[in-house]
């Protein structure tokens, strides 16, 4: 019996996707090494209903820099985080002498905002990535400390697509309530599972994300730590997103739309076992039938190219058992992939030129969360007569 990493209640399964490699353990051609391989499951808290994969990966396994993810890439993201900066500068940020600090701050697109407005931050970034002032740390109530000393209390702690990689939680409030002020708030924006089951977006779910957030998960978490859930947001980023904004107990008044988005998932019964056990049969049928159509394709003498090297690509070929029998090769734009074979499935990555020599009749765009702009950018494929493969909602030709 698995125990929730939150509570210590118990975990009940509803979903084993067997064993897979790790979704950035890239490997080299050649290489005979047997892949690290754990059990990806998971599972709901049946205390307090948080989502999370069921099995640890031995630490330092995990986390590395050889593969990073830069939002400024993405012009939809450098906005988004561009947008983020000026909410906090216009609602939190206008004190003063204001402190901003970020968890895991990717290349430093929010801070770099920021900044240019005259505030002073900080990022909190092990590796030492991401431009501007960082302190090489992971954030936990010992690095916080270090930091109040000498730069005294923030207004706001944030983080993007990091809290819901966190093993240990709790770190992160001993650290928020050592470094924020008193009327400081902790901000976090990650996936929200209501989404996932919406869209049926079961790639979403691999080793580095452990927690799935939903407004009651993150309203008994905040609770447990002393921190109050007082606002929540709606982000169409990555495929379905929530900001949480977290306040020390008593010290804000929870706006209209916690209540509301708690509401909307008591009435949806959106962590009922006949919700979890529907969303698990139909990943079952989106595998069935990504496979029956990648078959009848090659068997047409179509050619099929994968479209982004993607953390969720490892779940979708592992789970579904697409290897480069299906797709020949996957272009990706992080130079460090290529060359390589993706995870497990072993399918060759390749530079995004690769794409056009010559155009493929299909791409299988892992990079779903990005379609839009990836498909405005690929023009030329379709004018080629190039098609797009979807499996999110459902498999689908576009």
């Amino acid at each position: 019996m698995s125990l929730c990493r939150i509570c210590n209640a118990s975990v009940r399964e509803f979903f084993d996707f067997g064993h897979h490699p790790l979704s950035a353990a890239f490997v080299e051609p050649g290489d005979s090494g047997e892949e690290f391989r754990f059990r990806l499951a998971i599972g709901i808290c049946e205390e307090c209903t948080m989502v999370q994969l069921l099995e640890d990966i031995p630490e330092g396994r995990q986390f590395h820099g050889g593969y990073p993810y830069h939002s400024s890439n993405s012009t939809v993201m450098r906005a988004h985080f561009e947008e983020t900066a000026r909410g906090f500068l216009a609602k939190e940020l206008t004190g003063p002498d204001a402190f901003m600090v970020e968890i895991g701050s990717n290349d430093g697109v929010t801070l770099r905002t920021v900044g240019e407005a005259g505030v002073r931050n900080l990022a909190f970034e092990p590796s030492g990535a991401g431009g501007g002032r960082v302190h090489r740390a992971f954030f936990d109530g010992a690095s916080a400390r270090e930091v109040r000393e000498s730069e005294g209390p923030a207004g706001v702690v944030y983080a993007a697509n990091t809290i819901c990689d966190v093993r240990d939680i709790g770190q992160v409030f001993e650290g928020a309530d050592v470094l924020l002020a008193p009327d400081g708030v902790l901000v976090f924006e990650d996936p929200y599972f209501g989404e996932i089951i919406d869209r049926r977006s079961f790639d979403q779910i691999y080793d580095e994300h452990l927690f799935f957030f939903t407004a009651h998960s993150v309203h008994a978490m905040a609770a447990r730590f002393g921190f109050q859930l007082v606002d929540v947001e709606r982000l169409p980023v990555h495929g379905g997103q929530i900001r949480y904004t977290l306040a020390r107990a008593g010290r804000r008044t929870p706006t209209a739309d916690v209540a509301g988005l708690l509401a909307e998932e008591r009435g949806r019964g959106l962590t009922d076992s006949r919700t979890l056990d529907a969303f698990a049969e139909s990943v079952r049928g989106i595998r069935q039938d990504l496979l029956a159509l990648l078959a009848k394709l090659t068997e047409q003498g179509h050619s099929i190219v994968g479209y982004g090297a993607t953390a969720k690509s490892s779940t979708v070929t592992n789970y579904c058992g697409i290897g480069p029998e299906l797709v020949p090769f996957v272009c990706d734009t992080t130079p460090s992939k290529h060359g390589k074979l993706t995870p497990g499935a072993h399918i060759p990555v390749r530079p995004p030129r690769a794409f056009s020599e010559p155009y493929p009749d299909f791409a299988l765009l892992f990079a779903w969360n990005h379609a839009e702009e990836i498909m405005a950018k690929e023009q030329e494929f379709r004018a080629a007569g190039g098609k797009w493969i979807l499996y999110v909602p459902d498999v689908h030709i576009v």
